[in-house]
């Protein structure tokens, strides 16, 4: 459902949250927007390390939200994101942010041969859900979303996925970046 379109940048909210195979849920938080900054959040990599989304400030980023790591539809949005991405790994950041334990997305990203994605996890309190819309209160996990950050850590492109099975428009973010990094050249 596409709500609105801010300056050619798209941004999507369903109206009444998300759906996970028809069955309504409810996103709880404040909504991030287009045109903010990200909130200030830290979350632990797979190391535990702690990582501030504001250090993300000075480079392009991709933040590939997911449910969870261990579902195919999130599988295949993470190796999208790492595999099919044109190059963007080379000049853009690219993190995928889900609920999982950092314990599960370091085996994740073992099995699955990924190295040029940074990987965060919300398991703690789920600050990052809650502090962006994206908590879905029925079962705590993120919904899928894809957002596109420009160097000043400001949202330039959002899509929240209406129906949690489907995968979110990758080709649509990985050009609003590549327009971001060409326009900062």
């Amino acid at each position: 459902m596409l709500v609105g379109v801010l300056a050619g940048v798209g941004l999507s909210w369903g109206e009444q949250g998300v759906t996970l195979r028809g069955k309504p849920l409810t996103l709880i938080g404040k909504k991030a927007q287009v045109g903010q900054t990200l909130p200030t959040v830290r979350l632990p990599d797979l190391g535990l390390n702690m990582i501030d989304l504001q250090s993300f400030k000075g480079k392009v980023t991709i933040l590939s939200v997911v449910p969870s790591l261990d579902t195919p539809t999130c599988e295949k949005q993470t190796h999208i994101l790492s595999e099919e991405n044109k190059g963007l790994d080379q000049s853009a950041q690219l993190v995928t942010i889900s609920r999982d334990l950092p314990f599960a997305q370091k085996r994740f990203a073992k099995e699955a041969n990924i190295h040029n994605i940074l990987f965060l996890s919300d398991y703690r309190d789920a600050e990052f859900g809650k502090s962006t819309g994206l908590l879905i209160e029925e079962n705590r996990l993120l919904a899928r979303a894809i957002i596109v950050l420009d160097h000043e850590g400001v949202i330039r492109h959002l899509e929240v996925v209406p129906e949690l099975a489907r995968l979110p428009e990758m080709e649509k973010a990985f050009h609003m970046a590549r327009g971001l990094i060409n326009k900062n050249r």
